[in-house]
């Protein structure tokens, strides 16, 4: 028996546990109600909550939300052990063999001189993955979940098009096309057409995602570093306030918002 403080050993309790909870006798009934379905949110919200530790450096937080991304993998290797699907350790044996197979410079003969040969071996075995599987990409773009959160959908279906080269060459008529995009947004607003003004809309943020993208930052993390920004700001405006906000004309509030900017 492993040392209870071991990789082996706390895996093979976190299993023990899952299973606990999802046994028919004596389990939890919201454990045991769940499917991959009603799972799925959760491992999501799971994923997003990790990035956000990393973007605060919370390193304690970044630990405990790890554990419960790791929670979300054995809760649908959980599920599909129940259906006969697969369990966890095929899950990991998966993941080894892939690992493996996709770095033949570290444990094959390949040789990858730096980080761009990498990446070009990896989209060649990637592509031979896809063969095999009979998920060969007929388009540049396939490939990218449709599933996948707006901002970093639009980011990765602009990167796939870059990669054949279709993408400007300079950041200043992406620029430029941002505002071309607002003055089409501008046109929709004044003939008052919602489903015109929800299309330029999604175009704004679109051509904001490739220049994001141009000067090589994360818009996610610009936006959220906004809210961030945004939130902050406001609670100095509920302090600052004296009585319900609602009882604040819009120049009052506006006049309290400048002097919460100016609040360290």
């Amino acid at each position: 028996m492993p040392d209870a403080s071991t990789p082996e050993a706390a895996i093979t309790k976190l299993l023990s546990i899952m299973a606990r909870l999802r046994d028919p006798d004596g389990g939890c009934p919201w454990d045991l109600k769940q499917t991959f379905d009603t799972v799925v949110p959760y491992t999501v919200e799971e994923a997003f909550e990790v990035a956000e530790a990393v973007a605060r450096r919370d390193y304690p937080e970044l630990r405990e939300e790890l554990g419960d991304l790791l929670l979300q993998v054995v809760f649908h290797s959980q599920m599909a052990r129940e259906q006969g699907l697969f369990d966890f350790a095929e899950v990991v044996a998966v993941l080894n063999e892939k690992m493996v197979r996709r770095h033949p410079h570290v444990f094959g003969e390949v040789e990858a001189a730096d980080e761009s040969a990498v990446k070009v071996n990896w989209e060649v075995i990637k592509a031979d993955e896809r063969a095999r599987k009979g998920r060969e990409h007929h388009s540049a773009v396939d490939g990218v979940p449709d599933g996948l959160p707006a901002l970093q959908r639009a980011l990765k279906l602009q990167k796939k098009a870059a990669k054949v080269g279709f993408d400007w060459r300079q950041t200043g008529p992406v620029r430029d096309q941002v505002g071309l995009e607002l003055a089409e947004l501008d046109q929709a607003l004044e003939q008052g057409d919602r489903d015109a003004m929800e299309d330029e809309l999604g175009d704004v943020f679109f051509t904001l995602v490739n220049l994001a993208r141009h000067l090589k930052l994360d818009p996610d993390l610009a936006l959220r570093r906004a809210s961030d920004k945004f939130e902050g700001r406001f609670r100095k405006v509920e302090t600052l306030a004296n009585r319900p906000l609602a009882d604040y004309d819009e120049a009052s509030l506006d006049a309290l918002w400048r002097q919460a900017k100016k609040t360290p």
